[in-house]
């Protein structure tokens, strides 16, 4: 199934626009473009997410823009377990402790990740995730651990909450039958 997503920001001006190809096991590609403004600057972003059948990230590509300057990475995990990470001067490898999701700073599409892959919209859990950080508009990368746990499963509406911890941060977010977050407190919403 292929859909056309687009959030509004909650923290600030800003939209979020994806093209979602679900597929199976967990597996999905996302194409996407964010615009955000603010006090603390103005930026867009773009990137191209692929997410294996099982459920584990694969590749993302990711160019950000200020008025300042533009900037590139690209994010692709290997068989072993290890991440490549490419900003177009030179590759490196990194392990980050086993992580198999990426989160990307303001976009609720990166927490349907885990969520679809542990099925936490469909059977009660709690998970706790090493997983690889992306800022925005810097593109810097590390290691973080999130919870997720689910707070209510698929009701008679097709929709369910799962609570997401992050340090001192928590929030409820709010997901469709495919595990697709639809809205995520404090960050965006997703427009009807």
């Amino acid at each position: 199934m292929t859909t056309m997503l687009t959030w509004q920001a909650e923290d600030g001006p800003g939209l979020e626009g994806t093209r979602l190809l679900l597929g199976t096991g967990g597996g999905f590609r996302a194409l996407g473009r964010m615009v955000r403004t603010g006090p603390h600057g103005a930026f867009t972003a773009s990137y191209r997410l692929v997410v294996a059948d099982g459920g584990t990230v694969e590749r993302l590509s990711l160019t950000t823009a200020t008025a300042q300057r533009e900037r590139h990475l690209t994010m692709s995990r290997t068989e072993d377990g290890f991440w490549l990470l490419d900003t177009g001067s030179g590759g490196t490898r990194s392990e980050f402790g086993g992580a198999v999701d990426v989160d990307l700073a303001h976009s609720p599409v990166f927490n349907t990740i885990p969520i679809r892959r542990l099925g936490l919209h469909t059977e009660a859990a709690e998970h706790t995730l090493p997983t690889v950080f992306v800022t925005l508009p810097e593109l810097e990368v590390r290691e973080v651990e999130q919870v997720y746990a689910t707070a209510s499963v698929l009701d008679a509406d097709g929709s369910a909450c799962v609570g997401f911890r992050w340090d001192d941060f928590t929030a409820e977010l709010t997901v469709d039958a495919d595990g697709v977050v639809q809205r995520y407190p404090g960050v965006a919403t997703l427009l009807p």
